[in-house]
């Protein structure tokens, strides 16, 4: 298993960063929409770029491995607060099982940020270097 061990961890980055990337590229062809549910939901519709960035760049940059603690830092903060912020209610099962997934991911953020990116990674190169 430890020789398998960077291909987990490229695979974990790749993984994560396939849920955001797509999300943020629906959030750009949904735009009014998702602003107009985050207004909704109490929260400032101009975050909305913001948050695309986020999910987009953040996800090339997993998948890339670049600046990885970073990255899954900001990632992890975003999981926990949107968690929070749109799931968040007991009193239905639905959400709290999107608010525990939330929760989740963002566990799997922070064990980047104690680790790091890995084997495979730009991180890793640029350290050598």
């Amino acid at each position: 298993m430890e020789k398998l061990e960077p291909v987990f961890e490229l695979a974990g980055r790749v993984l994560l960063a396939a849920l955001f990337i797509p999300a943020g590229f629906s959030k750009i062809s949904g735009f009014e929409g998702t602003q107009g549910y985050m207004e909704a939901m109490g929260v400032p519709g101009m975050l909305l770029p913001i948050v695309i960035a986020l999910e987009i760049g953040g996800g090339v940059l997993l998948i890339a491995g670049y600046k990885t603690k970073l990255v899954a830092l900001a990632l992890a903060g975003f999981c926990f607060v949107s968690g929070f912020l749109f799931h968040f209610q007991p009193q239905d099962q639905m959400q709290m099982i999107l608010f525990m997934k939330n929760i989740a991911i963002a566990g799997g953020f922070l064990l980047l940020v104690a680790r790091g990116s890995g084997t495979f990674s730009l991180d890793n190169r640029f350290k050598k270097a």
